[in-house]
């Protein structure tokens, strides 16, 4: 099989946001793990764990023969002691499958399938929200490649409809941003992340 320009292009733009997570989860310490997320229903070691679990999942998922991820959810996944090596295993392991031509077979999970190149799309898409939930939580710069973002930007509209964007759904309700904000802004705010959110400041109060 040979790749198709889309999945090569998503390929290309995913490798630098993944490198980045790992540097991100690298760097998280063991005094933050309770510290909470813009993606309000996990802290920094849940959302730690979520992004990782996922991303080995859809690793494995797209690295078997058939497309069939090895879990259709990923309850109790806990990260290794060193989750910046399995960011970049998992990360390695999915360039190749789709370097192979993975991306032009579906992705199953459980019973579900989509086609791979939307699975890649979306692949693509929620790792730079969640990148930026964590390196914002964490107090780390987050900086995709702004093409990155602009491709999300023109992938996600279509999947947010009413049943998946609003209050208790998978995304919360958009947040205005200037329409000339930077790519990566107007791509939290259309993921219902507000751009200036910041974590509570922890630092005790200093004794006169």
């Amino acid at each position: 099989m040979t790749m198709t320009t889309s999945t090569d292009k998503t390929a290309d733009l995913l490798q630098p946001v993944l490198a980045d997570l790992a540097e991100v989860v690298a760097s998280v310490t063991d005094e933050q793990l309770h510290d909470p997320t813009p993606c309000t229903e996990f802290d920094v070691e849940q959302l730690r764990d979520h992004v990782i679990g996922w991303l080995t999942n859809f690793a494995d998922g797209f690295a078997d023969p058939h497309g069939k991820a090895p879990h259709s959810d990923i309850e109790g996944y806990r990260a290794p002691t060193d989750a910046a090596a399995q960011v970049r295993s998992a990360a390695d392991r999915l360039d190749r499958a789709i370097r192979d031509g993975a991306g032009v077979r579906p992705l199953r999970l459980g019973e579900s399938e989509m086609p791979g190149d939307m699975a890649l799309g979306m692949i693509l898409w929620e790792y730079q929200v969640h990148g930026w939930d964590l390196a914002r939580a964490t107090d780390q710069p987050w900086s995709p490649p702004a093409e990155a973002a602009e491709a999300s930007l023109a992938f996600a509209p279509a999947m947010l409809t009413d049943d998946y964007q609003g209050e208790g759904k998978s995304f919360a309700h958009r947040v205005a941003v200037p329409h000339d904000a930077p790519p990566l802004d107007r791509l939290l705010g259309l993921s219902g992340r507000d751009p200036s959110w910041s974590a509570p400041d922890h630092r005790s109060p200093t004794v006169p």
